[in-house]
């Protein structure tokens, strides 16, 4: 009697462990990837407050040249009026005095608790920082969740 041989079993698709091996390995990946975005992205936010409060300095700074007060500045019409609010934050001056002023920007959407400020000594301040981050108070524009600047 002769034995008939058997076709050798072709294996289609994967194991159910390799495919538990490939979704470890891409959480793995997404809880290390996703923080490290989300921090970028508010750390180029931030750069928009800052340089937009840089900008207004100068224009302070060429107010006062014309004017000798910073009283009247940070009116529409003049050389240093307020910067337009953006999707991020909100621009104000206060502190308005013939040698005196200071503008903040205050963060809102998904900067909301970010609050930076210089005034005419260019004393850049962080006023207040978002969850997770630290060095609020600080007398520079902290740009990084870890408190430098």
């Amino acid at each position: 009697m002769q034995r008939s041989a058997r076709p050798a079993r072709l294996h289609k698709g994967f194991t159910l462990i390799e495919l538990m091996v490939v979704v470890t390995i891409i959480a793995i990946i997404s809880a290390v990837a996703l923080p490290a975005y989300s921090d970028y992205v508010k750390r180029a936010k931030i750069t928009e407050a800052t340089s937009a409060l840089s900008d207004m300095r100068v224009k302070m700074e060429q107010f006062f040249q014309d004017n000798r007060t910073y009283a009247t500045a940070c009116a529409a019409g003049t050389v240093a009026p307020v910067p337009s609010s953006t999707n991020n934050f909100d621009f104000a001056c206060s502190n308005l005095g013939t040698t005196t002023y200071t503008v903040t920007a205050t963060g809102k959407n998904a900067m909301l608790g970010f609050n930076y400020s210089i005034d005419q000594a260019n004393t850049r301040t962080t006023l207040q920082l978002g969850s997770g981050w630290t060095g609020a108070g600080s007398s520079c524009w902290v740009t990084r969740k870890d408190g430098s600047c």
